[in-house]
């Protein structure tokens, strides 16, 4: 028989052990919880910002860059992570980012920013997508049915995978014209990136083609929606959960996207792939420069996308984030700050 000092002493510790057991499993939960949720495997990329007051804090370093820096960019976005890039565009104001007769080129201090970049990413395996835009005008919703912006698309494409198809880096397209999803696709988006789709299967047969539209918190995935993700010519749709431009709520999203999943795998087609805005806005939302989110907001992007999209980009790194010491800076002094909690939040999970 144990005496009453005995008997509180084996109490006191089966209660303590059981404690840490509880404990032990609960870390254990908080951990398998963090690792499901998806990392951010890439981002959108750009020489100039289109919308300028929103990159005032990184478009005039961009201007500068040389060819060295531009490369430094690319390893320090492989060594965070990242491997895949997005180009938003070849061309902005009616001046391209490449030699070409379609406008005249853009003064950079790099002269071929692009063949920087894609070399860089060959010895960093950073896989790019090139975006094809922007001809004509980017704000305007009629430029998709414009036929000399059409033209030009068409053009650079073929003038793009002639210049720096070999590069192995090259991996895709993607269509830079956004389409909103109000609660469908427009006949003439479908007409736009099927006309775009054809010309790129020729001339690169095994590229993928990606999409990012808006309007995902509005998208009706259903019979119609699933016909025209049967219709439209694309490899992967990347769908903006619109947080940064204060349409949706990290709280909203996920179901969201849970409906624009099960369209998806109905159609059996276009990968689902998150376009995740690490952004905020200065002041007023379009109308003003372009700060980075804090990450606690990042994270809760991350975790309420993850469970349905088979890889997380964001917009962006370029001007949301540097690594601290960085040769290659674009944006503002918080920038520091996003890339080092991001990459102290990946390191606990």
């Amino acid at each position: 028989m144990f005496d009453e000092w005995t008997r509180r002493e084996l109490l006191f510790a089966l209660g303590a052990g059981s404690a840490k057991l509880m404990m032990g499993s609960s870390k254990l939960v908080a951990a398998s919880a963090s690792a499901s949720v998806k990392p951010i495997a890439g981002s959108w990329f750009e020489f100039q910002h289109h919308a300028t007051v929103e990159g005032v804090d990184w478009n005039p370093a961009c201007v500068r860059f040389t060819a060295e820096q531009w490369q430094a960019k690319i390893k320090e976005i492989a060594d965070a992570g990242l491997e895949v890039l997005v180009l938003m565009s070849t061309a902005a104001y009616y001046r391209t980012f490449f030699d070409t007769a379609i406008y005249p080129k853009w003064q950079l201090a790099c002269a071929d920013p692009l063949e920087a970049v894609l070399s860089a990413a060959d010895k960093h395996k950073i896989r790019f997508f090139i975006g094809v835009g922007f001809y004509g005008d980017w704000r305007s919703d009629k430029t998709i049915v414009d036929p000399v912006a059409n033209k030009y698309r068409l053009q650079s494409l073929g003038e793009l995978a002639a210049r720096y198809g070999h590069h192995p880096s090259f991996h895709g397209w993607y269509w830079p014209d956004e389409a909103e999803i109000n609660p469908y696709y427009t006949p003439e988006f479908l007409t736009y990136v099927n006309t775009l789709s054809k010309e790129a299967r020729r001339l690169k047969p095994n590229a993928p083609i990606m999409i990012a539209p808006y309007g995902t918190r509005i998208a009706r995935p259903d019979d119609e929606y699933v016909r025209q993700l049967d219709a439209m010519d694309v490899d992967i749709v990347a769908y903006q959960d619109e947080v940064g431009v204060q349409k949706s709520k990290t709280t909203e999203t996920s179901a969201f996207y849970e409906g624009l999943r099960k369209a998806h795998d109905r159609s059996q087609k276009a990968k689902i792939w998150a376009d995740v805005e690490i952004f905020e806005f200065q002041g007023d939302v379009y109308n003003s420069a372009l700060m980075p989110a804090p990450i606690e907001r990042v994270v809760r992007q991350l975790e309420a996308v993850s469970p349905w999209v088979d890889k997380i980009l964001v917009y962006q790194y370029l001007g949301m984030m540097n690594q601290p010491g960085t040769t290659a800076f674009a944006g503002s002094p918080a920038s520091t700050k996003l890339y080092t909690d991001y990459q102290n939040w990946l390191k606990s999970r």
